[in-house]
C-alpha cells in the first residue's frame, strides 16, 4: 500500500492547521506556503476534509480554515480514509466479507494475512493523533522548552 500525494499532502495540511490551532482560523495561502503545496490542490484537498467534517471553513476579511474538533481528536487514520479511501492492502479485504470482490474468498488463506495487515496499518494509524504529532514536532524542534541560564 502506497499513500498517494492527496493522502501525504491532507496529513501535512491538517498537522499545520493543528499546530496554529491556536490562533483561530488560518488562510488557505498560509498553509500552502508554509507546507509547499499548491494553493488550487490544497483547495481540493480541504473540500474534502470539510465535507467530512475534519475541518470548518470561516468567511471573511479573517477567514480560512480550522479543526472541526481538537488535535486530541483527530487520527492520521481518520484523515487518511476520507483522502484516500479505505486503508487495505487488497480489494478483498475491503469489507469484512469480501464476497463481492472476490469469488474465492471463503476458501483464501491469503485473505486471512490481508487482513491483519490491513487490521494493523489502521490500527497504527488509528493510534496516533494530530496533537501526539505536533508534541512530536515542538520536542524535535525545541518548541515550548524555555531555558534559563
Amino acid at each position: 500500500m502506497r499513500l498517494s500525494t492527496k493522502g501525504r499532502y491532507g496529513v501535512r495540511a491538517m498537522f499545520d492547521l493543528a499546530m496554529h490551532s491556536g490562533e483561530g482560523a488560518i488562510a488557505l495561502k498560509s498553509v500552502a506556503h508554509r507546507e509547499h503545496i499548491s494553493e488550487k490542490y490544497l483547495e481540493h484537498l480541504f473540500a474534502s476534509l470539510k465535507k467530512a467534517g475534519l475541518i470548518h471553513s470561516v468567511r471573511g476579511a479573517q477567514g480560512g480554515y480550522r479543526l472541526a474538533r481538537s488535535p486530541e481528536d483527530i487520527t492520521l487514520g481518520d484523515i487518511i480514509r476520507v483522502l484516500e479511501g479505505p486503508i487495505s492492502p487488497t480489494e478483498c479485504v475491503i469489507d469484512d466479507t469480501g464476497a463481492e470482490k472476490c469469488d474465492r474468498s471463503s476458501e483464501c488463506i491469503m485473505r486471512t494475512v490481508w487482513c491483519r495487515v490491513k487490521d494493523e496499518i489502521n490500527d497504527i494509524l488509528d493510534s496516533y493523533t494530530l496533537a501526539q504529532i505536533c508534541e512530536e514536532q515542538r520536542k524535535m524542534s525545541g518548541e515550548g522548552y524555555m531555558y534559563y541560564i
